[in-house]
């Protein structure tokens, strides 16, 4: 089963860090796609304003696939929702990069974090892919390993995103980059 690595990118500065942990994770095997995203929060009525505001998402897409080294990319604009609701109830696993992480061009995953000890089984399997995908080693609990995996809580429905008050303090205190899974739903690496 392919992965599609999809990066939310609006051209600021911490949209860069997303451009480098899509491109590490995208460097984790053949079956792995990445393409770009500029989320637009609306649309605007005047036809004339939409169409500026168009041009400028193509534009910061543009600059998004020349920091990549790739004019092949894929890229897409879409209305969107903000990351928070995405945590809430979404169905797709939800990558954070960690802030500064651009500023490293020679970076990689070298470490993974299972915080809690992976009690979803998904967090485990996914865990275990990634590691053997980017020659990784996975350390325990570790909020400063260059990626830390979390799993929704126990409770959530399987295939969405439930956080309860425990992961979301792990992850405001995660010094990596983090990702999000649907309760039973691993990452097909």
């Amino acid at each position: 089963m392919a992965l599609a690595i999809i990066v939310s990118y609006d051209g600021t500065t911490h949209d860069d860090d997303a451009l480098a942990l899509g491109r590490m994770l995208a460097a984790g095997g053949d079956d792995v796609t990445l393409s770009l995203a500029y989320v637009r929060h609306s649309r605007e009525y005047d036809p004339r304003r939409e169409e500026i505001a168009q041009h400028d998402a193509d534009r910061r897409l543009e600059q998004g696939a020349t920091w990549l080294g790739d004019a092949d990319v894929a890229r897409r604009v879409e209305p969107g929702a903000a990351a928070q609701q995405l945590l809430t109830g979404g169905t797709v696993a939800i990558g954070v990069a960690a802030a500064g992480l651009r500023t490293n061009a020679d970076a990689k995953i070298a470490t993974v974090a299972v915080p809690g000890g992976g009690e979803d089984s998904a967090v485990a399997q996914t865990a275990q892919a990634l590691a053997a995908a980017l020659a990784a080693e996975i350390v325990d609990g570790g909020s400063s390993a260059d990626l830390i995996l979390v799993g929704s809580q126990t409770g959530a429905p399987s295939g969405q995103i439930a956080l309860g008050g425990a992961t979301r303090a792990r992850l405001d205190s995660a010094r990596g980059s983090v990702i999000v899974l649907p309760r039973d739903t691993p990452l097909p690496f």
